[in-house]
């Protein structure tokens, strides 16, 4: 180990942007916070009409700049507030105004925020130049969600706590390197040879990374392995990255910092939002089950508190000898292909995540277009020779024709599906084909989380594709707003009525029939052979879905009192495959063959015993590289 440098890295940046800065700039102080570098200035209003010059610091410096007033230097909030006003159009349609002293920010929510930010950020400029304060700016949800405002409400009162955060996690990040020398290693303590409980560490001899860490759908107790010495203590843990908001990859997070952890958790805003979503409904069933939950949700609030959002193609320190960069996978909401870049230019790790190859109604297809990449620990849920999926086309139509046959009988259809991804992009199909004629207009009911997952899709327009993007924009185009979907906010007897009403379409959670809501429709609808129970999604082994898509008739219910019993299916059940999130066995390969650059060697998790080594085996012989199918507690080093 050699001995750290004498000098403070944030003197030697003060001294850099002193040397740089014009005689009219002052700085007051400057810190770390997070990957960015802050600088508070007695001159806000100066720094702002110079914006080409924080452009050129940051190139030179290398690092992520933002400019704050030092304390005293901006108008009061009640002279600043009408000045903002002025300054921004009324069209913008601003929601919400806060001004937070400590920080010297100003949070400007709106319904069009690009009216707020203006040409190349100009009115942001002209604001500071006003009031002195820096702005901060918000879209408002096109979608009323609760969710939404809860997470961006806990942070901003949480905002001070968290600058103290922040610059703990920013001083760590720009420490001097100790080690001399280098190497990588991938550890696997989930997910291989199995889909769930996705958990790796990432080594080098300064840092620990764990890489998400979810639970195993349908296998209580199967969690991923934390005791190991490479994830051990949890509290010395560097940093965690989460791909995506999916419960297999995020369910176990908040247990991070029950055992201890402090640091920070890097993920995109929009996963931010949706395991704030997910979490406290994955704790909330399990208690009503009967079963402990692993956490309490204090621990959710704890594990946002130590969230850092960071936006794709966006090069972040987050270590002294590792730089993340986040692309777009393509799988659901805010989800990543994560891209790892270790020492100065030593080894470059991607993990894929979840990922989907081609555009879908929702999301552009994965980018897999890196500067480096020599090792990818790719996902293989459908990496079996036969795992090619329906044309998009071809599944959209199928799906349709057994509606209108269900329909046409008189029954009703029921479609189990994850609240995030691909009920959104059902009902998007939905809404189509009714505007269209090609299925009757009816209601399509909405149960458990999907109304609020929706919602927070339409609060991120940016993570989707550009023509939904502008339609949701537009209020009267707004897909999801259309008049036939309905909230189930009833509870069971809201569910009797429907059960016993018309024929409809009820788009439930959960996905995979592990419990919530779907197991009261199957007690309702599941004894009438008019009705159709369709699978449009994965179904992992150990799951009930998995068993009743294979044919079995008779499944366990637990009553309202409790009690278990039988429950005879006698609904028609069909599956229809290509709307999955996930890349069939042609787009996993077509992942890997237009890579740019192409990997050296790649380890294929997040699939079947059978997936990870068909896949690993195709991929060798038809790329001619090193190719592995890893078991869990295994580790890799690359040197």
């Amino acid at each position: 180990m050699s001995t750290p440098h004498d000098t403070n890295p944030l003197d030697e940046m003060r001294a850099e942007l002193e040397a740089e800065l014009p005689d009219d700039l002052s700085v007051s102080r400057v810190a770390f916070e997070g990957p960015e570098l802050v600088v508070y200035t007695d001159t806000p209003r100066e720094f702002a009409g110079r914006d080409k010059l924080i452009r050129t610091l940051a190139s030179k410096l290398r690092k992520r700049i933002t400019v704050r007033p030092a304390a005293g230097t901006q108008a009061s909030p009640t002279d600043a507030k009408p000045r903002i006003l002025d300054l921004i159009p009324e069209e913008a349609g601003i929601t919400n105004l806060e001004f937070y002293p400590a920080t010297g920010e100003v949070l400007i929510e709106a319904e069009k925020p690009g009216l707020v930010i203006g040409r190349r950020a100009s009115t942001l400029r002209e604001i500071t130049q006003a009031v002195g304060w820096t702005p901060e700016v918000l879209r408002t949800p096109p979608m009323e969600s609760s969710t939404v405002d809860n997470v961006r409400n806990f942070l901003m009162e949480e905002r001070e706590e968290r600058r103290g955060f922040l610059e703990r996690v920013g001083n760590e990040i720009h420490r001097e390197p100790t080690a001399d020398d280098e190497w990588v290693r991938v550890t696997t303590l989930g997910c291989c040879r199995e889909v769930g409980r996705a958990s790796f560490v990432l080594s080098t001899p300064e840092t620990r990374i764990l890489v998400d860490c979810g639970d195993k759908p349908g296998a209580e107790g199967e969690v991923p392995y934390l005791q190991l010495p490479e994830a051990n203590p949890i509290a010395d843990l560097d940093a965690v990255v989460l791909t995506h908001a999916h419960l297999d990859h995020s369910a176990l997070l908040p247990l991070l910092f029950k055992y201890g952890y402090d640091g920070p958790v890097y993920m995109t805003q929009a996963t931010r939002d949706l395991i704030g979503l997910l979490q406290l409904d994955y704790i909330d069933v399990a208690a009503k089950e009967g079963r402990t939950p692993p956490y309490e949700s204090a621990m959710v609030r704890e594990e946002l508190r130590h969230t850092i959002t960071v936006d794709y193609g966006d090069v972040t320190d987050i270590a002294p000898d590792v730089k993340l960069t986040f692309h777009n996978a393509g799988h659901i909401l805010g989800s990543a292909v994560t891209h790892f870049h270790v020492g100065n230019g030593f080894h470059n790790v991607v993990f894929s995540g979840d990922v989907h190859y081609t555009d879908t109604r929702l999301f552009n297809g994965a980018s897999n277009d890196f500067p480096r990449a020599e090792t990818l620990v790719m996902e293989s849920t459908y990496g079996k020779r036969d795992d090619y999926q329906t044309d998009q086309e071809d599944s959209e139509r199928k799906l349709v024709e057994l509606i209108d046959a269900t329909i046409d009988r008189g029954g009703k259809v029921v479609i189990p599906a994850f609240a995030v991804g691909r009920s959104q992009e059902l009902m998007l199909v939905l809404e189509e084909a009714m505007r269209e004629g090609k299925l009757p207009t009816l209601p399509i009911y909405l149960d458990g989380m999907i109304r609020e997952a929706t919602a927070i899709h339409t609060a991120y327009p940016e993570f989707l594709r550009d023509g939904l993007r502008q339609r949701i924009l537009h209020e009267d185009e707004n897909p999801f707003l259309a008049e036939q979907f309905q909230q189930v906010d009833g509870g069971h007897e809201m569910r009797e009525e429907i059960a016993d009403g018309d024929s409809c379409i009820i788009l439930s959670t959960s996905g995979m029939v592990t419990g919530g809501p779907i197991m009261s429709w199957l007690e309702l609808v599941g004894g009438d052979p008019e009705n159709t129970l369709i699978f449009v999604g994965y179904q992992a082994q150990g799951t009930l879905g998995r068993r009743i898509q294979s044919g079995r008739k008779e499944i366990p219910f637990s009553d309202r009192g409790g009690r278990t019993e039988q429950l005879t299916l006698r609904l028609d059940v069909e599956s229809v495959s290509g709307f999955s999130g996930h890349a069939d066995r042609n787009g996993l390969e077509n992942f890997v063959r237009t890579m740019n650059p192409r990997p050296e060697e790649v380890l294929c998790v997040h699939g079947d015993e059978s997936a990870t080594d068909q896949l690993s085996s195709g991929l060798y012989q038809e790329f001619n590289i090193r190719t592995h199918a890893p078991r869990n507690l295994e580790t890799f080093r690359f040197d």
